[in-house]
């Protein structure tokens, strides 16, 4: 199966005691590296610059399995910069420097065509909402333009609804994008929480209703700590935690969810190893912790 995942990878700032740990993490990212560790063939389509810190991204990632050659480069930008901030209950807020992005001009870079070429045969391709809110508007019709293509050629397109209210000039705007690009999936994996902020909608099952009623053949809402709807039943997490720092915390349980149904998995069991994943996540600093003997990477 070849994956390929689309959106933007940036330098993370978290806290290490007195001073500041640099990594690098966003969410589609965090996703493809997490599919690329059950060992998938997983493509990250998106750019970076010609500077020192995007060398060592393409590098680290690459060293995470990721196939770089679909990560464009732009000489005259630099990757998008945040810094996670953790309270004492693990959950966190982050700030973010990323208006001049590299991955926001990705596809009118030289490449583009040939990169979008190439992830048009992917057997998955995964995109985010903040995908589409860091693109120009005609970047984002070339994006549903290529989930349209893959699906067309006998793929499947899953695709999160993560909204970050600060990317889009109101909840309305957002909930539009957001509502063409559930017409291009397969495969929704919304969080309740965004989605009643968006659309207002007061109960898990309604936001379902609305995925599956746009085109999302299959539709599984994400609910924190309580679980995931799937199948008109929520599937509750193997075990309470509490967490160290939840960055990527629905990152992780995408990749597990995605993985484990590519591998035949039912969504109930596939809930389940989206919530080991994201489990396993949570109890570790960082959007993308190192991985260590208890990743449950093995299917």
């Amino acid at each position: 199966m070849r994956v390929v995942v689309v959106g933007e990878g940036m330098v993370e700032l978290g806290r290490a005691g007195e001073a500041w740990r640099l990594g690098y993490g966003g969410d589609a990212l965090n996703t493809a590296i997490h599919l690329a560790r059950f060992g998938l063939d997983v493509a990250f389509l998106t750019a970076l610059g010609a500077d020192p810190f995007s060398a060592d991204l393409r590098a680290a990632w690459a060293a995470e399995g990721l196939d770089a050659g679909l990560i464009l480069t732009d000489p005259a930008r630099r990757p998008g910069l945040y810094a996670i901030s953790v309270d004492a209950a693990g959950e966190r807020s982050f700030t973010y420097w990323r208006g001049e992005s590299a991955a926001r001009g990705m596809f009118d870079l030289p490449g583009a065509d040939a990169a979008t070429a190439a992830a048009g045969e992917a057997d998955l391709l995964y995109f985010s909402l903040i995908s589409l809110a860091i693109l120009p508007a005609s970047a984002r019709k070339r994006l549903l333009t290529l989930a349209a293509r893959v699906r067309a050629r006998g793929g499947k397109v899953a695709f999160d609804g993560n909204y970050r209210p600060a990317l889009w000039p109101d909840a309305k705007t957002a909930a539009g994008v957001r509502d063409a690009a559930i017409a291009e999936c397969d495969i929704g994996l919304p969080t309740f929480e965004d989605e009643r902020l968006m659309s207002k909608f007061k109960t898990a099952e309604a936001a379902r209703q609305h995925w599956s009623g746009l085109g999302a053949g299959e539709v599984v809402v994400k609910l924190g700590a309580e679980g995931a709807l799937a199948g008109g039943e929520i599937v509750p997490p193997p075990v309470a935690l509490e967490p160290v720092d939840t960055s990527g915390a629905g990152d992780a349980f995408d990749a597990g969810y995605l993985a484990a149904r590519l591998g035949g998995a039912d969504p109930a069991d596939a809930c389940l190893a989206g919530h080991r994943l994201a489990g396993w996540t949570v109890m570790r600093p960082g959007a993308i912790p190192a991985r260590d003997a208890q990743a449950p990477y093995a299917l």
